[in-house]
């Protein structure tokens, strides 16, 4: 075992979540327990990141952690697979807040374990409680395996993690082909991993996961979708995909994503504002297929295999159907370009119309992002008739109702009309 004397940044261990999770480690100490911080947030802190959760890894059983810290501050939402969730302290009344309601968020605390056979592909038969060293040697990658100790300020490393970390390689622990085996979605988050830590992923690493590729069809769509949101809203996404090709995953997660032209799509990543999983997404549909039309049917097929939200489709087939009128848009009458402006996802729809203009077609997504920032005049203004305007007249309902009501609100957006007056004086010419 490596025992590296490595102090974390004071920022690092500074955020309410790390403070608490010392708070535990402490109290767990002097109930004669070992503790330490354990995983993701050992691995984001030793490469300068801000972790998002600190867990915590404990050689105390489930029934022991409760019993440290009361059973009413707990909650045993994993206690068969060893993990508890403790409680912060309540704050008292007169908390400086100002709020007596304040949300408990839980840490979890995971009992040092050993896995069973993973039967399903996805989680152990049986958990037997040991110590840290099997507890790491059952984990996924050397860069997940690592125990950070912050009252002693070391690393406590049983799979070469830390030298891992630092040449920038992605390793299985062990033996791949069982790691890959024991839950199929390993060789996914292997692709995530390389592409959100800039990683190189090691040859046998690799070599496993194109030699089982095919077995990650017996992982939920649900579960791969979330993978591949966290790898395309990336800002290194283009890189992701390319490895999703390389490892051979792409002909079970997404067909077709070999003909992609790496070159572009990288240079239409940088061009991005605001990544996110609709704009990376849909920018890369778009640099995949040559028509919207073929980008659609991806979108459709891939969104139900991912089982994507109705909000994220949405967002992403608005931004395939639109984004390249926005790039167009220069001398678009402003009746054709108000409603793309108006559209509840147009961050997104404008945000893929700067990754594919090229530099000298620019125009018209500057036009846009100027018309979206004027104060001078309503984006949107209240149409100066309605339907019920032309039934109080005596007009009678009917098809030519939403011809008529469309028609004046394209010339009121042009300026062509522009008080209620004229619009009912165009209404009673049709009408006559």
């Amino acid at each position: 075992m490596s025992d590296s004397s490595i102090t974390l940044p004071d920022s690092t261990l500074a955020s309410p979540p790390a403070r608490e999770a010392v708070r535990i480690i402490e109290q767990l100490r002097r109930s004669g327990f070992v503790a330490v911080l354990a995983g993701g947030c050992v691995r984001d802190a030793l490469l300068g990141r801000t972790p998002k959760d600190f867990d915590v890894a404990t050689d105390a059983t489930p029934d022991s952690v409760r019993e440290v810290f009361g059973k009413r501050n707990t909650l045993a939402f994993g206690a068969s697979f060893g993990v508890i969730g403790v409680l912060p302290p309540r704050r008292s009344q007169d908390d400086s807040s100002g709020s007596a309601a304040v949300l408990r968020e839980p840490t979890e605390v995971a009992t040092f374990r050993a896995d069973g056979n993973y039967s399903d592909g996805r989680r152990p038969d049986s958990v037997t409680f040991g110590d840290a060293q099997a507890d790491a040697l059952r984990r996924d990658f050397t860069i997940n395996g690592m125990f950070y100790d912050p009252l002693a300020g070391k690393v406590l490393d049983y799979v070469g993690g830390l030298q891992d970390l630092r040449e920038k390689h992605l390793r299985t622990i062990g033996d791949a082909v069982r790691r890959f085996d024991e839950d199929k979605l390993r060789m996914l988050r292997a692709v995530r991993f390389v592409t959100t830590l800039d990683l190189t992923m090691q040859p046998q690493t690799l070599a496993a996961i194109q030699e089982h590729a095919g077995t990650i069809g017996v992982v939920s769509g649900e579960r791969i979708g979330a993978e591949m949101q966290r790898v395309v809203a990336h800002h290194f996404g283009h890189r992701g995909l390319k490895w999703l090709v390389t490892s051979g995953l792409h002909r079970f997660v997404w067909p077709g994503a070999e003909t992609m032209d790496w070159e572009r799509l990288q240079t239409r990543y940088a061009r991005m504002d605001l990544l996110t999983f609709e704009t990376g997404m849909a920018t890369s549909l778009l640099t995949l297929h040559d028509s919207i039309a073929a980008a659609t049917e991806d979108l459709r097929r891939l969104g139900n295999n991912w089982k994507l939200s109705t909000a994220h489709l949405r967002a992403i087939q608005t931004a395939v159907s639109t984004a390249e009128q926005l790039v167009d848009c220069e001398t678009m009458p402003w009746s054709r370009l108000q409603p793309l402006l108006i559209d509840r996802d147009i961050s997104t729809t404008l945000n893929v119309a700067k990754a594919i203009a090229d530099p000298e077609t620019k125009a018209g997504v500057d036009r846009a992002e100027h018309e979206l920032g004027r104060t001078d005049r309503p984006l949107d203004p209240p149409p100066l008739v309605t339907g019920n305007d032309l039934i109080q007249r005596g007009i009678t309902p009917g098809p030519h109702f939403r011809e008529w009501l469309s028609h004046l609100r394209q010339a009121q957006l042009d300026g062509e009309i522009s008080t209620f007056d004229e619009a009912i004086q165009w209404i009673n010419r049709q009408d006559s």
